[in-house]
């Protein structure tokens, strides 16, 4: 199976997924248009999420990071009065610096990331979208910003006049991503945010007329008119988009076989129909493992419903 992720959300379902099918049978394509370079390293927030979850290092209160690290360097460039975008942990620091030697010497980001994942001790298969660079830019009242100035400098306060994924259509679809593809059929959508964290991915060229043959599955993170983290919300409005699993469903349609929404969701199931997909109820509250397991149980067998193009 092949999922595409972002942060918290995707991760989540992640951590039942493996609990229930091999990991090696798992492929996640990650979403790298958030990275960006931190004192000459280059830090891939969405990327190091999925490492750490699979190598069981993850900081499940955060859902970002690593579990007990300690923030010395930070703490100490800051005595120095030199200020970081990214308050980065010890341990966390150490496979930033590894990726970017990897990188300084020649390697692509799919081959850091293979790397690591072997160094993790990691048998599933994470890959970046693409090797090549992509930025996530938000235009705000207070000027055109990275999406990770946006986030944690400004903790997503900014009204939103618009999304801009700069590179993204000069990008190419990593090869391990395609040779992927050209393997699997069923593609699993995570519940991250779909502007920036899966609109990079799709929005890749060629990438939705890939997805248009092969058996899609999407799950929602919003819940009624509300995501359950993050801003998803005031980026899809920025994007005219509604904000609702509806408004989710609608961005994905081109490719869309089966829309997973809350059970809490008052949509009525039988709308998503008009747009040519269909739609269950599930309880996407993953609130823990054994929800996460249930959740990912209920989308395996939603597979097996769908006639592959």
């Amino acid at each position: 199976m092949i999922i595409f992720s972002g942060g918290t959300g995707t991760p989540k379902l992640l951590d039942g997924l493996k609990e229930i099918l091999p990991p090696e049978e798992l492929t996640i394509v990650v979403n790298t248009a958030e990275d960006l370079w931190v004192s000459g390293n280059l830090i891939t927030p969405d990327l190091d999420t999925v490492l750490y979850l699979f190598s069981d290092q993850i900081d499940r209160k955060k859902w970002w990071g690593i579990e007990n690290d300690t923030f010395r360097t930070y703490e100490r460039m800051q005595e120095l009065g030199v200020e970081e975008n990214m308050k980065l942990g010890d341990r966390d620091r150490a496979t930033h610096i590894i990726r970017s030697n990897l990188i300084r010497n020649g390697a692509s980001l799919t081959d850091a990331t293979v790397k690591l994942t072997s160094l993790f001790g990691i048998d599933a298969n994470i890959l970046p979208m693409s090797d090549d660079p992509v930025s996530t830019y938000i235009e705000t009242l207070k000027g055109v910003m990275h999406f990770q100035d946006f986030w944690i400098g400004n903790h997503g306060e900014p009204d939103v006049l618009g999304v801009d994924i700069r590179g993204v259509s000069e990008a190419s679809i990593a090869k391990k991503v395609l040779e992927a593809l050209e393997k699997d059929d069923r593609v699993l959508i995570g519940p991250s945010n779909p502007i920036t964290s899966i609109g990079p991915i799709i929005s890749l060229p060629g990438m939705r007329e890939l997805l248009m043959q092969k058996k899609v599955v999407a799950v929602s993170p919003i819940i009624g008119n509300a995501p359950v983290s993050g801003p998803a919300g005031k980026l899809m409005q920025a994007c005219g988009l509604e904000v609702s699993s509806m408004g989710v469903a609608e961005y994905y349609q081109d490719f869309l076989d089966v829309f997973v929404f809350d059970e809490r969701d008052q949509a009525d199931e039988f709308a998503f129909e008009r747009l040519g997909c269909h739609a269950t109820r599930a309880d996407t509250l993953m609130t823990s493992t054994d929800k996460s397991k249930e959740l990912a149980e209920i989308i395996v067998g939603l597979f097996d419903t769908i006639v592959c193009p």
